[in-house]
């Protein structure tokens, strides 16, 4: 069983020389063969793509980001060069805590506009005389 919390799980395989391939010459397998899934690859080549269905299939797959390599790895990287740290994940638990640290951040300044409005409202009624000085 993989886990997918593991930084490896992403391929060194580039999506962006994948999904290239894939358009040009998918329906012949090369996408495949350059992952090094050469078994597939053979059959694609044999059936044409599957005639056509099988290679409309690997090129919505590759272009969603879900494509896998030979070793059942995510072709996710657009550029060769690119890190694994540059492709945030939202399936492993530190992507959800991410996540809710955001979404916590995005309530927490909400609250603090609405704590700084109401303390602008209240110096204005102060200053109009119409509460007590010290809030009592």
């Amino acid at each position: 069983m993989n886990d997918l919390s593991e930084p490896t799980q992403v391929s060194e395989y580039s999506r962006g020389v994948a999904l290239p391939l894939a358009v040009l010459l998918g329906i012949f397998g090369a996408h495949r063969f350059y992952v090094g899934r050469t078994g597939s690859g053979v059959l694609m080549l044999c059936t044409l793509g599957g005639l056509g269905l099988w290679w409309l299939y690997d090129l919505i797959l590759i272009a969603a980001g879900e494509f896998r390599d030979n070793r059942g790895r995510r072709v996710l990287r657009w550029l060769p060069g690119d890190t694994i740290a540059s492709y945030p994940r939202t399936d492993t638990p530190s992507g959800k805590l991410d996540q809710e640290i955001e979404s916590l951040r995005e309530e927490i300044t909400d609250l603090a506009e609405r704590v700084d409005f109401l303390e602008r409202l209240l110096t204005q009624l102060r200053n109009r005389q119409e509460l007590p000085p010290g809030g009592s």
